[in-house]
């Protein structure tokens, strides 16, 4: 899977009719309708801002909303572009601003689907690397050698009977991570992977 790494904009007119597309990076779905809410106040005269979202994996959460425009012809076509360039953590808006001309069913299709599709095409694409959330329990004596090990993936520390390290490893490094642990606390470390 992969996002966007920054906010893109793209704006293109089709038989009159406006159509600005705004892509979002989002984490969740409060952030995501906190930025839909405020497109709409940015664009209240607009005749509609459709959107789709796709947020998370196993599975996504997903949203569309053709907002007036004839069932499917807008949100869908939105949704489908994200889908077949495998993005998630994204909100994708299309406003459009009514130019007097009927675009029909398949005129709005193509015209909302080209304008997501144009606008992931100026978009910075990353892939999302998969993490897998951790507890590593150890004693004092190996606490600097595990901070080391774990670095900047550890989220929190619990100090207790003995220390408690949460952190998330990317899915890659996590058999490597794991085996160093093992080796430098001398098997006493005790890894608990949280779902």
């Amino acid at each position: 899977m992969y996002t966007i790494k920054s906010p893109v904009t793209f704006e293109q007119t089709i038989n009159k009719s406006r159509f600005i597309c705004y892509l979002f990076p989002v984490k969740d779905v409060s952030e995501a309708n906190v930025i839909l809410s405020r497109i709409r106040k940015k664009h209240y005269d607009a005749t509609h801002n459709c959107y789709s979202y796709i947020i998370g994996t196993n599975p996504p959460t997903a949203k569309s909303s053709d907002d007036g425009e004839p069932s499917q012809t807008a949100g869908l076509p939105i949704f489908e572009v994200l889908k077949k360039n495998e993005l998630t953590n994204v909100l994708a808006i299309v406003t459009r601003y009514f130019g007097g001309i009927k675009l029909g069913a398949g005129g709005l299709i193509r015209a909302y689907g080209s304008s997501v599709a144009e606008a992931v095409k100026l978009a910075e694409i990353v892939k999302i690397e998969r993490k897998v959330p951790g507890e590593f329990i150890t004693d004092y004596g190996y606490v600097e050698v595990v901070q080391r090990i774990l670095g900047d993936w550890i989220s929190d520390r619990t100090f207790a009977d003995r220390i408690i390290f949460k952190a998330e490893i990317p899915e890659t490094e996590f058999k490597r991570v794991k085996r160093e642990l093992t080796e430098a606390t001398k098997g006493t470390i005790v890894i608990n992977v949280l779902v």
